[in-house]
């Protein structure tokens, strides 16, 4: 099987690890020289993942059987559309079904016409002064997002990231003037409780649903600080969050499912991986967000224990004829840390040497993903985005953070960060407790 690869960052690292691991032939395209993946490919071509006519042409050059597509924004340019034109195969939706992520406003939409559980109050804007008469008129706390792709920075929360309307009024301005994400907005109600994330393999009718992981957005120990695309996660042995049952997990499942068939229903099949991004409150999971492919870090921590053929799962995705039968995973707790560029979220340092041992690192019961470095002269130097994913893996969640702290110490460099409570027994507990005290509600 020769699978291509689009993508250069920590989320590909995995996919690359995973498809090579299951037998596959990796060949890649991404926009930076990522050295894990450039060392798992037999070839490898850097150019921009939205350059549809350039990635397309170099897979039928080295004629690749199946695609896997690790960003967003090559999917809402077409990239599936026109890989299926050539008879290849993909693990991605269509530009269309897409939508699901690169359309906020789509995807609430879709859930209000066909009555799935899970949504929340909404409104859609295409004009600022709409937007501004909304937030002055109303006395609920909303959070903003912008209806566009945003690379995960550009959600607002009021009472938490925006402290007051007039903030609040002051950030949609900018989203309008500065055309964030596509220059319209959404307002939803503010949903409380914990987040957790539930991704699935779908293949236009199956929905396989992954183990649970939960991200963790904001750049500071203690969950403070800038929004940004994710500085770690963690998932537990028995696949659940320490704060959700059986039920809450089957509930959101459900949801997903019904998403899938109201995808199908409106002529546009969803194939691929979706994430569904779910806020556990007092009346079970709300829907955040879903996003079109594997999170980053969350592809970290579930392609680390994935103990079933990916390369065969791809397969099943692309051809619409996956089981549940051909996927899972050990029952093994994750605990993924990113090692960032200092500054980042507000001003990262780029081009700053990182200093790898990768044998020291496996040695102490961890997995290291290459995320968005450059490989210049012999050396990994930092851009301005996450750099290198440190996954331990243990029998339960104590001894794997341990073991993903022990192999960090194996990742040097003059200006890079690490957020280390995650994954860490008292913000845990801290999770727990909340969500005791939002069920009591």
């Amino acid at each position: 099987m020769k699978a291509l690869v689009v993508g250069g960052g920590g989320r590909e690292h995995a996919i690359a690890a995973a498809l090579s691991e299951s037998g596959s032939d990796v060949y890649s395209v991404m926009k930076n020289h990522n050295p894990g993946i450039a060392r798992l490919s037999k070839q490898y071509r850097l150019a921009p993942e939205t350059d549809i006519q350039k990635v397309v042409g170099t897979a039928v050059q080295w004629g690749i059987d199946l695609a896997v597509i690790g960003p967003e924004t090559p999917l809402e340019a077409g990239l599936v559309d026109a890989l299926d034109d050539e008879g290849i195969g993909c693990v991605g939706p269509t530009k269309a079904a897409a939508r699901l992520e690169t359309s906020k406003s789509f995807t609430r939409a879709l859930m209000r016409k066909h009555q799935v559980p899970g949504n929340i109050g909404f409104a859609a804007f295409s004009s600022f002064p709409e937007a501004r008469r909304y937030v002055q008129d109303t006395d609920r706390e909303l959070v903003v997002k912008p209806i566009g792709l945003t690379g995960g920075k550009g959600v607002k929360v009021m009472g938490e990231h925006l402290k007051t309307k007039k903030e609040t009024i002051e950030y949609l301005e900018e989203i309008f003037s500065k055309n964030i994400g596509g220059g319209g907005v959404v307002l939803e109600e503010r949903a409380i409780g914990e987040e957790l994330t539930l991704m699935a393999f779908c293949d236009g009718r199956n929905v396989i649903p992954m183990p649970m992981v939960q991200d963790h957005k904001r750049a500071y120990e203690g969950d403070v600080g800038p929004n940004t695309g994710g500085m770690g996660s963690y998932s537990m042995e028995d696949h659940l969050m320490p704060f959700a049952t059986p039920a809450d997990r089957e509930a959101s499942l459900d949801i997903m499912r019904r998403i899938v068939k109201a995808m199908g229903s409106e002529g546009f099949p969803y194939r691929g991986i979706m994430y569904g991004q779910f806020m556990l409150t007092s009346e079970g999971p709300k829907v955040i967000e879903f996003n079109a492919r594997f999170g980053d870090p969350e592809a970290m921590n579930v392609l680390s224990i994935i103990s079933s053929s990916f390369t065969d799962i791809c397969s099943g995705i692309a051809s619409g004829r996956l089981t549940e039968n051909r996927v899972s995973f050990e029952k093994k707790a994750t605990v993924c840390k990113y090692v960032v560029p200092a500054g980042y979220g507000t001003e990262p340092q780029a081009g700053k040497e990182v200093r790898v041992d990768e044998k020291a690192v496996a040695s102490e019961g961890a997995k290291l993903y290459y995320a968005m470095v450059n490989e210049e002269n012999g050396k990994i130097v930092t851009t301005t985005s996450r750099a290198v994913g440190v996954v331990g893996i243990a029998d339960d969640l104590d001894s794997a953070e341990k073991a993903c702290e022990r192999a960090l110490e194996h990742v040097q460099g003059e200006a890079i960060y690490v957020r280390h409570d995650i994954g860490r027994p008292e913000v845990v507990r801290k999770r727990v407790e909340h969500m005791m005290q939002v069920r009591k509600r």
